[in-house]
């Protein structure tokens, strides 16, 4: 398992990179735009991280994602923080590792790619696939989600 990103909510994504970057000096390394689902994505690293994340295709550095919803939201204080996301070999057999251990998988991994689970603080943690997504394959594709991530 590989660390990958910390998720944070922002309410205002200018005043959030005028911190991030121009305070902090964190680096701007990908955005992403949805108009459909209305939201944006920036992901920063630190400098001295800079160099792995461009060397390394897909995932690279340890990231700080902002995600900033375009329609306001009222977030209670505990819901700006958003996720921890760590990437693995097989999301599969990490979930079913889980599911053993007692743990419950909120968004169970339908697509291959991405599952949820919380810890028992009620943190969120990302699980995502390294490289491709897997196939689809039970008992995952037809599980429902879970509570909320």
């Amino acid at each position: 398992m590989r660390y990958l990103h910390t998720m944070l909510r922002v309410r205002n994504l200018d005043a959030a990179m005028k911190f991030y970057v121009d305070a902090l000096g964190l680096t701007e390394v990908r955005r992403v735009d949805n108009d459909k689902a209305k939201f944006t994505l920036v992901f920063l690293c630190a400098d001295e991280d800079e160099a792995r994340h461009q060397a390394s295709p897909g995932r690279g550095a340890p990231l700080v994602e902002l995600t900033y919803n375009w329609d306001e939201e009222k977030y209670g204080e505990d819901r700006y923080f958003g996720h921890l996301a760590y990437e693995v070999d097989d999301i599969y057999a990490t979930c079913e590792r889980l599911m053993k251990l007692g743990i419950t998988i909120n968004r169970p991994p339908r697509d291959g790619q991405m599952a949820f689970v919380r810890s028992p603080d009620l943190h969120s943690i990302e699980i995502l696939q390294k490289g491709d997504a897997l196939p689809p394959q039970e008992p995952w594709s037809s599980m429902p989600n879970t509570g909320h991530w």
